[in-house]
């Protein structure tokens, strides 16, 4: 024992507490300044992963449009009436154009369907693409669904503002088409 203590007798309860009570201030501070980052992460995490889903999601309905497409001919009767459904199947999941789009904002003057008939669509391309395409030695028709021209729309989260929007680049599926 202390000379000092032994004079002063106990050390008082509130002289003892003193410093745990200048701890919570600390980590409080502490917890505020990690805060800010952490919840910019989440957030950017989570939109991140938005972004994500809505991509898959325009991928697989423009693989089913591609599919429906490629069941029937493009000279048959009726083929522009299966592009039409397609189209919707790609924007809505259903060929009635009922309900919500599959991802905000996207319409079917998004989404283009090129084949040996109709390439118009599809810059760069040409019926010789399309018509009797040679593979392994065997003339095969093509048809090709894109959707092009989406942005991608920001929920707004807090501590993630962009600065610019985000266009997804061109998504495209492309099937063998049956037969004329």
């Amino acid at each position: 024992m202390h000379i000092r203590q032994a004079l002063s007798g106990p050390v008082p309860r509130k002289k003892a507490l003193r410093g745990r009570h200048g701890q919570r201030g600390a980590a409080a501070v502490e917890f505020a300044l990690v805060l800010v980052p952490l919840l910019i992460i989440a957030f950017g995490a989570a939109e991140y992963g938005r972004a994500f889903y809505q991509f898959n999601t325009l991928v697989k309905s423009v693989r089913g449009a591609a599919r429906m497409v490629a069941s029937t001919s493009a000279v048959s009767n009726g083929y522009s009436g299966v592009v039409d459904n397609a189209k919707c199947l790609a924007v809505y999941g259903n060929v009635d154009c009922t309900g919500k789009a599959l991802a905000p904002g996207l319409t079917t003057s998004h989404v283009k369907v090129c084949d040996r008939v109709n390439h118009d669509g599809c810059p760069g391309s040409a019926e010789s693409d399309y018509l009797a395409v040679n593979v392994g030695g065997i003339n095969i028709d093509l048809v090709e669904v894109r959707i092009s021209g989406y942005t991608y729309q920001y929920l707004g989260l807090p501590f993630v503002t962009p600065q610019t929007s985000v266009n997804f680049s061109t998504i495209a599926a492309v099937m063998m088409q049956s037969g004329s």
